[in-house]
């Protein structure tokens, strides 16, 4: 049984999200028939073989236009920044060699809008207290529950990016991350990732630093285009987007495998430009247990 824990509207999915999302492809408020046992079998089989499932065409075409315009009028609300990190989202700690990979600083040139400035009647918002979407994303995870971010910044945002920022290879602070497109770019802005290139208690740095040396032999990549729902395990899998053409909008969706997820301090305020509370009570409290950075 999966169980999936939310504040949710009493709205079932057909109510709340209306025509936003393809139905025939996606019947969301039928997770037991046939339809959506096979798409939840295929993105398992996607997320077993390669840590990265996509699932097209989520949200149907005639509905792509609005999606790309709603991410597009709040864009403007990023906190933009430009910080050289390692891929454990830090600025590089003292006490290792200078070719480690805890040392290796890419430039992260991008922005994010949090959620408090997210408008609560959007699309992408309906989309992420769902409880049908959740549902669905849990049984593509293989888990028995899910827990919606506790991050109040974080649990839902909009990362932008504009003319030639990129994000360099980094993994995630959270186990894994569901994103969907709302504005593709010109060119550029491709998906690049080793799948399941540190595992917990194991960073593997001899690995990693094979990869930020310029070893393409693991690296995958993944063009999405606008409507696509993408579920990554990126806690695992180090990853970066190429600089961009144009503009690229991905909205990324917060939920987390034990309750009370909250981003830490440091990734929080090179993201985001600001910390609250909350940030500084779970940093003091102790954020992970599987052993690893970031």
């Amino acid at each position: 049984m999966v169980v999936v824990m939310s504040a949710l509207t009493d709205s079932t999915s057909r109510t709340s999200l209306g025509s936003v999302l393809d139905w025939d492809r996606y019947p969301l408020d039928d997770l037991d028939g046939p339809t959506m046992a096979a798409v939840v079998a295929d993105a398992r089989a996607e997320l077993d073989a390669v840590g990265c499932a996509r699932l097209r065409s989520f949200v149907r075409p005639d509905a792509h236009d609005a999606l790309s315009a709603e991410t597009g009028a709040i864009a403007h609300l990023a906190h933009k920044n430009s910080q050289a990190i390692t891929p454990y989202a830090d600025a590089g700690g003292d006490g290792w060699p200078d070719d480690h990979p805890r040392r290796r600083l890419g430039q992260m040139t991008n922005g994010f809008v949090g959620r408090d400035l997210i408008p609560e009647d959007s699309m992408i918002q309906r989309i992420y207290v769902d409880a049908d979407f959740q549902a669905f994303v849990t049984r593509c995870l293989g888990l028995e529950i899910l827990y919606p971010f506790a991050d109040p910044i974080r649990g839902l945002v909009v990362n932008v990016m504009d003319d030639g920022e990129q994000m360099p290879w980094h993994f995630d602070a959270n186990e894994f991350i569901v994103s969907l497109m709302t504005v593709r770019p010109r060119s550029g802005g491709e998906f690049q990732y080793c799948s399941d290139l540190r595992a917990p208690g194991d960073e593997r740095y001899d690995d990693v630093g094979r990869v930020l040396g310029g070893d393409e032999t693991p690296v995958r990549r993944l063009e999405l285009s606008v409507g696509d729902v993408q579920i990554f395990r990126g806690r695992y899998s180090m990853h970066r987007v190429t600089p961009v053409d144009g503009s690229r909008h991905t909205v990324l969706f917060g939920y987390s495998e034990t309750p009370g997820y909250i981003g830490g301090v440091e990734s929080t305020r090179l993201g985001y430009g600001r910390v609250t509370q909350a940030h500084l009570d779970a940093e003091a409290a102790g954020r992970h247990t599987d052993g690893l950075a970031g």
